[in-house]
């Protein structure tokens, strides 16, 4: 393991994206110490208690969004829009089209991407300011301020988009799910160091610091598993001459991964839980505050919700996401077949039923994990710390896809590489 760790610096294309990668995360990291001008970092930091949704933000934010500095929205309104993209894209002729030309067509998808990622993160970021403005939280109230406080916090976003998409042509792995990744790992010293403090003072003792990770543990044993888990379909090609040659005659599989929407259904789920309680920081009404104080985080009746919409939104990005007819018309067309299933539509008919098994337990994991962290506090007793599945899906999802790629570029220059 560590002589093929010690391959990677060997391999002087690779040795210089590790460190493209490493310097970008430096400028991340710095920019989150860049307070936005005219905030009352006071106020901030009170809306900051365990296991809320701006508890959650925060972390995504990597600590950009309790201090709120430059990069306080992170990189979430570039994720909102390439999530709405890839919605429209089957919906809208135009865009479907796109998909399907190519390196040209992925570009101008991107293009649109960008622009609207400027334009969610000019409107969350001054909803964000309007709502510190309504929490007295701004230095001067002024409509003005709250412009100059929303152009700043949409130019971070846009940094932050720049930096990603560097790292991705430059760099090693996803850039914009690197950034994410670093933003919460991070914050994993700070939540060692409460523990620590919590034991050092007697606010917990050692059972509970113990049970605490091996809760830790068994998340992260359940989310690699669940992130790597396949029902493999075995695949066989039937032998067709072309010319003078012959191609097909060999067996393969259809990998459907368990966790097929990854981490997208909780975006989801959490984006339309923390639209009633966004709303009522604008509305000076009774029973709109009320209607909001049950959707506040941890509360019964969100935690239900928030389970029902991600079992109901893994179904429906799975089916957005993985088209079973195209795959099986494609599989027909070069003369490929499931053994004891007929072409075309038997094939996406047995398909989609062996799809929506698995995704029943894909979706049920996704709600445990990330209902689990509202408990976590009341099991362990530890509070002030937040460990939640929803960060460890990002995390881990992006760990395995970045060794994959280091293992790739390791393999094709002649390296051994260290994934088994």
């Amino acid at each position: 393991m560590l002589d093929s760790l010690s391959n990677i610096f060997k391999i002087t294309e690779l040795r210089n994206k590790i460190l493209y990668t490493l310097l970008m995360f430096a400028v991340f990291r710095a920019g989150i110490h860049i307070p936005v001008p005219g905030v009352d970092a006071s106020v901030i930091e009170s809306l900051f208690t365990s296991g809320n949704l701006f508890g959650l933000l925060d972390l995504f934010a990597g600590g950009a969004l309790s201090k709120f500095s430059i990069f306080a929205m992170s990189i979430t309104p570039y994720i909102n829009a390439s999530i709405i993209m890839q919605l429209l894209t089957p919906v809208v002729p135009m865009f479907e089209a796109w998909g399907k030309d190519g390196e040209d067509g992925r570009k101008k998808i991107a293009k649109v991407t960008r622009y609207g990622t400027v334009v969610l993160g000019f409107v969350q970021a001054f909803g964000m300011a309007y709502a510190l403005r309504a929490n007295q939280a701004l230095v001067n109230n002024s409509l003005f301020s709250v412009f100059v406080i929303a152009i700043i916090l949409t130019a971070g976003t846009c940094l932050l988009m720049w930096i990603g998409e560097r790292i991705t042509a430059y760099g090693i792995g996803n850039g914009i799910s690197l950034i994410i990744f670093a933003g919460i790992v991070a914050r994993l010293p700070d939540g060692i160091q409460t523990i620590y403090q919590y034991l050092q003072t007697g606010t917990i003792n050692v059972f509970q610091a113990i049970l605490f990770a091996l809760i830790a543990v068994l998340m992260i044993v359940m989310v690699v598993a669940a992130t790597q888990g396949q029902r493999r379909i075995p695949i066989q090609y039937a032998k067709r001459v072309v010319g003078r040659k012959m191609y097909g005659g060999h067996s393969t599989f259809l990998p459907l991964k368990v966790n097929q929407a990854g981490v997208i259904p909780i975006i989801f789920a959490s984006s339309i839980l923390m639209f009633p309680v966004t709303i009522a920081q604008f509305i000076d009404i009774p029973w709109v505050k009320t209607i909001a104080d049950a959707f506040t985080w941890g509360t019964p009746l969100q935690t239900v919700l928030y389970a029902i919409l991600i079992f109901g939104f893994t179904y429906f990005y799975t089916a957005i996401s993985f088209n079973i007819i195209e795959m099986a018309d494609n599989m027909k067309k070069y003369g490929g077949f499931i053994p004891g299933i007929r072409a075309g539509k038997p094939t996406a008919d047995y398909v989609d039923s062996v799809m929506t098994k698995i995704t029943t337990g894909g979706a049920a994991f996704l709600a445990f994990i990330a209902i689990l962290p509202n408990f976590l506090g009341m099991i362990t007793g530890i509070q002030g710390v937040y460990f939640g599945g929803t960060a460890l899906l990002i995390v881990v999802g992006v760990a395995l896809d970045t060794m994959q790629q280091i293992e790739s570029l390791m393999v094709t220059r002649h390296y051994k590489g260290f994934v088994k």
